[in-house]
């Protein structure tokens, strides 16, 4: 009994030594297993590192060829937009080339198609051909007319301006009426013979020998009032004159023989359309259409007939 209990501490330490030799060597074991796993690991990470890099410096050279080519692209855009603005300047230019010559054109078949007798001078100036009428007539309203058993023709183009003057004035109170409109070669020849045969050579004072009668263009009428009647001389008196002569312009009528003309005696009644445009600036200027020169009436000659439409409402 006493050398069992004698030896009770060896044993324990026996046991105790052999439990730490156990688990240093467990420990050890398990520190390489440990450390392979690691060193496993790290050789696994540095591949994938490497792998990465190599994917970063190929994404940094896409990168860089993609911010090269972008930049080539904003340069080709650009010039493209430069080049886009000069194509579509040139057009722009072309475009009013176009259209000015279109204008142009217009201007000229407008021109063309005018009579280019309608402005000229005729009161023993110019001569108008025997063979000579107006490329339209049209018959005057019959209830404007002095004498209601005659039809008096008028251009065409003038008789919307004619007939709203004519109304314009009744509507204001001073009616008028028409003794005379368009004439022909032959009838100012009877005419101008049968004043010859009754005044003699007075007759050039007051009538146009054939061919140089403003009548004969189809743009010239004779005024009168329904009280007056074919007695008219003394037109000058009346209040149809006065709003003629504060009016008439502005439907493009102008007195060709006033007071003191180079032609004819004071001709109060005689009126002759040459247009709007021309009117209004001899009506604006106080001069007489026979004060021009005729290079500077030929000139509203394209003019003429504008605001037509207008007077026919």
């Amino acid at each position: 009994m006493e050398n069992n209990r004698t030896n009770y501490p060896a044993i324990v330490l026996t046991l105790l030594l052999a439990a730490a030799l156990l688990t240093a060597g467990y420990a050890g074991v398990r520190f390489y297993d440990v450390t392979e796993e690691l060193t496993s690991t790290k050789g696994l990470l540095q591949a994938q590192h490497a792998v990465y890099e190599a994917k970063i410096t190929s994404l940094q050279a896409t990168t860089t060829l993609l911010v090269s080519q972008l930049a080539m692209t904003n340069e080709q855009k650009l010039e493209l937009e430069n080049r886009l603005g000069i194509v579509a300047q040139d057009n722009n230019s072309l475009s009013q080339q176009v259209s000015s010559a279109q204008s142009q054109l217009e201007v000229l078949d407008k021109l063309r198609k005018t009579d280019k007798e309608l402005l000229q001078k005729y009161s023993k100036v110019f001569f108008l051909s025997e063979n000579y009428t107006p490329s339209s007539l049209a018959t005057v309203t019959q209830s404007l007319s002095y004498d209601k058993n005659k039809t008096l023709r008028i251009h065409s183009d003038v008789q919307p301006f004619l007939e709203r003057m004519m109304r314009d004035a009744a509507t204001n109170g001073h009616p008028l009426s028409l003794i005379s409109a368009y004439r022909s070669f032959e009838n100012q020849n009877a005419l101008k013979s049968a004043y010859a045969m009754t005044f003699g050579s007075g007759a050039n004072k007051f009538s146009a020998d054939q061919g140089y009668s403003e009548h004969q263009l189809g743009t010239t009428v004779d005024f009168s009032t329904p009280d007056l009647g074919a007695s008219f001389s003394s037109f000058a008196s009346t209040g149809a004159y006065l709003w003629l002569s504060n009016n008439a312009y502005k439907y493009g009528f102008v007195l060709s023989y006033p007071k003191n003309n180079s032609y004819y005696v004071y001709e109060p009644w005689h009126w002759r359309f040459v247009g709007i445009v021309l009117s209004a600036k001899l009506h604006q200027e106080g001069k007489n259409f026979y004060d021009l020169g005729q290079r500077e009436i030929d000139q509203y000659l394209i003019d003429t007939f504008d605001l037509k439409d207008t007077m026919s409402q």
